[in-house]
């Protein structure tokens, strides 16, 4: 392949991998919380139509996107009602919450079918830094989410790892017990992760039908959050290491639709199931309780807490 050809599909990748980032940052709180959200897939659907419509409705970009940050929020709102005030089996819940979602989401969708939208993000070329060989082209000629994804990636690692209240988030997902004990209310530190999570879902989910496919179609994520999710376990739940994830996920994506562009004899449809192959090698190997201590992961992810038992 040509030097330009490869070119191309660094930028497309970090066009269509930032999706895969806004979810995987999002689900990094959540997890280092202690809390589980396979519910990230519905979260994103709900964020993507809401902010389709309100931009269809009001032709303002950033109302849409500030209006799925919200729905993504609520959403997760309610998970964290269900999962850590009344302890329900979080997997269980993020999966009812993944059908909930396609149901209201498709519902509340329907008249906008395949309508165009008013507005869209446009790449906007950042001065003197875009005219920088290689790097200006791929990172400084993308569209104004995009450059707010590099913003918020920088902002959570400084939060979660420089800053007293990020601290005491990640000691609430290792041991809830002992944070509990030093005063910090596991309650309230988890809702906040949740409902942080589902926002950055919702962002994610605005930036797939105002930016990379300014459209709405029912179920339009395809499986992007579940990738996000493995993306989270690739990163050792760091937001930093998951923006290479994140592109790694954009360029395979990007690749299949390059490669028919250029006349490669290759079905499209086995680059694009390459993303998803490797989610699922990655769950396997993550459910052994080994590997999970290998990876660092949150001691107390998944499991509930009850005070009294302490």
């Amino acid at each position: 392949m040509s030097a330009d050809l490869f070119l191309t599909v660094f930028v497309a990748g970090v066009a269509a991998g930032t999706v895969f980032l806004f979810a995987a940052v999002g689900e990094i709180i959540t997890e280092r919380a202690g809390v589980l959200n396979l519910g990230l897939e519905g979260m994103m659907l709900v964020g993507a139509v809401t902010g389709f419509l309100v931009n269809h409705q009001f032709r303002q970009l950033w109302l849409g996107v500030l209006a799925a940050v919200v729905a993504g929020g609520a959403l997760g709102l309610l998970h964290a009602l269900l999962v850590v005030s009344f302890r329900t089996n979080q997997v269980v819940t993020g999966l009812t919450l993944v059908i909930f979602a396609g149901g209201l989401s498709g519902y509340a969708g329907e008249s906008v079918v395949g309508v165009a939208p008013p507005a869209t993000f446009e790449p906007v070329a950042i001065p003197l830094l875009s005219a920088i060989p290689v790097l200006g082209r791929v990172f400084f000629r993308q569209n104004p989410l995009v450059y707010l994804s590099y913003g918020l990636v920088v902002a959570t690692w400084f939060w979660l790892f420089k800053t007293r209240p990020g601290l005491n988030l990640r000691s609430v997902g290792e041991s809830p017990e002992t944070a509990d004990a030093v005063g910090i209310s596991v309650t309230r530190t988890r809702y906040a992760a949740v409902v942080a999570g589902g926002g950055f879902a919702g962002l994610a989910g605005a930036y797939l039908s105002l930016a990379q496919s300014p459209s709405w179609v029912p179920n339009m994520t395809a499986g992007r959050g579940w990738i996000a999710i493995a993306l989270v376990i690739f990163a050792t739940w760091s937001p930093v290491r998951a923006v290479f994830g994140a592109y790694v996920f954009g360029c395979v994506e990007a690749l299949g639709f390059r490669l028919q562009a250029v006349g490669v004899d290759i079905p499209s449809f086995f680059v694009s199931m390459l993303p998803y192959l490797f989610t699922i090698v990655v769950l396997v190997v993550i459910s052994r309780d080994t590997a999970r201590r290998r990876l660092a992961a949150p001691a107390s992810l998944g499991n509930a807490y009850v005070r009294e038992e302490r």
